[in-house]
């Protein structure tokens, strides 16, 4: 068992002191603290950006209105400027760079307002489109006021409906709880795929990059390939694990201090507890199931081009689970969900899905995990034979075939 903890702690401590790692963990928090703070980061470059538009008024009544509309919207970036000459002069002024854009506005021949926006390019919708929301306000004022409706009427016309959401079933939730724990989930289930995939990829490279150096070889002789695997893959989770709690730390801190209303819309703000509990579950056991696979896989290559070739099989199975929990955020109450929740690849994500949005009885949550914890252990065991073997092959890997020689040289 000595054996063992070294492999684990040699894998660990190997891979937190590797540049790589430092580098891709520098880098992810510096994306994260960028991604958490972006508001501020757009504001910090567009707080001097202001955006003048010129406006040739034929109708003789739209100038000042637009322009009160628009202060009314809050928009400080918009400035309007009244332009009463030609439009060949408006268009150099444009073409030029001294205005953001140029707006004619005229009657048409219901004596309502049409406007023709001109600029450099029409990339900028956002400018457009706020210009023609303003606009928009008061052809619809000027409308219903030809019709002859009072401001109560017309206030009362654009009213929203009132349509209240209701469940009947005891302890459900509302729908307020139910937006902030699809923010939760998309986030956890997220995670849960990025670090499966790029940890159970690390698994596997590292072994078949050992066979291609003979190192295997001379690690066989001294550690049971047994506890080699297992050392291997747990050394890995511990890495995985320290990464995320890092990320996790900076993502949570940044978003505490700058970006509160986005940390209460995605559910993080009154985390529940058992959510959590469930989700480290679910991520540690989804993380065993699919890194044995991958470490296995693993052994049964000796160079390091064919590792994503072989382990491509594992790799569309983490897909799947990912897309069929993208589908359930919005659907987690159909048969389709119910019933993958409870297959083991998918488990770790779909009923992680499930828990978090729904009020699902205990036992399908026991059943789910006793499922998942029995195809562990059933892996673990065909694995390790398996790998026994596997790691001491050498050539080509042609298909999943070789498992069976793999198996063969295990028994001799």
């Amino acid at each position: 068992m000595n054996k063992f903890w070294i492999v684990l702690w040699h894998t660990y401590i190997t891979k937190l002191k590797s540049k790589s790692f430092i580098i891709t963990t520098a880098i992810t928090s510096l994306l994260i603290l960028g991604v958490t703070n972006i508001t501020h980061i757009i504001d910090f470059f567009n707080k001097n950006e202001k955006k003048t538009i010129a406006v040739m008024d034929q109708t003789e009544e739209m100038y000042k209105p637009l322009k009160a509309q628009l202060e009314k919207r809050g928009d400080k970036k918009i400035s309007l400027e009244f332009f009463q000459g030609s439009e060949k002069a408006a268009k150099q002024k444009v073409e030029s760079g001294q205005w953001e854009a140029f707006l004619k506005i005229a009657y048409d021949d219901k004596q309502l307002p049409e406007a023709v926006y001109y600029a450099k390019t029409v990339a900028d919708s956002d400018t457009s489109d706020q210009v023609k929301e303003a606009l928009q306000q008061i052809k619809t004022a000027m409308a219903t006021a030809k019709i002859g409706l009072k401001q109560e009427q017309i206030t009362q016309l654009y009213e929203p409906v009132s349509f209240q959401k209701i469940a009947l079933e005891e302890n459900a939730k509302t729908e307020e709880e139910l937006n902030q724990a699809r923010g939760l989930v998309y986030v956890l289930v997220f995670a849960m795929y990025m670090f499966v995939l790029m940890y159970g990829s690390m698994i596997a490279s590292e072994v078949s990059t050992e066979k291609s150096s003979r190192i295997m070889e001379i690690l066989i002789s001294s550690v049971p390939p047994v506890q080699q695997m297992f050392g291997k893959i747990i050394g890995v989770a511990l890495l995985s694990l320290t990464q995320f709690l890092v990320l996790f730390a900076i993502g949570f801190s940044s978003l505490k201090s700058s970006g509160k209303e986005l940390l209460q819309l995605l559910g993080f703000e009154h985390l529940p507890v058992s959510t959590l509990v469930y989700a480290v579950v679910l991520f540690l056991l989804g993380y065993f199931l699919y890194a044995t696979l991958f470490a296995v896989l693993g052994s049964m290559v000796s160079r390091a081009e064919e590792v994503q070739q072989v382990v491509m099989p594992v790799t569309m199975l983490v897909i799947a689970a990912f897309l069929i929990a993208m589908f359930g955020l919005n659907a987690p109450e159909t048969s389709f969900i119910t019933v993958t929740s409870f297959i083991p690849f998918f488990t770790p994500m779909i009923m992680l899905l499930r828990i978090g949005m729904l009020n699902i009885p205990f036992w399908e949550v026991a059943l789910s995990l006793v499922l998942l914890i029995g195809t562990i252990v059933l892996f673990a065991f065909l694995g390790s034979k398996i790998y026994r073997g596997g790691v001491l092959m050498y050539g080509k890997s042609t298909s999943l075939k070789d498992m069976k020689k793999a198996l063969e040289l295990t028994k001799k």
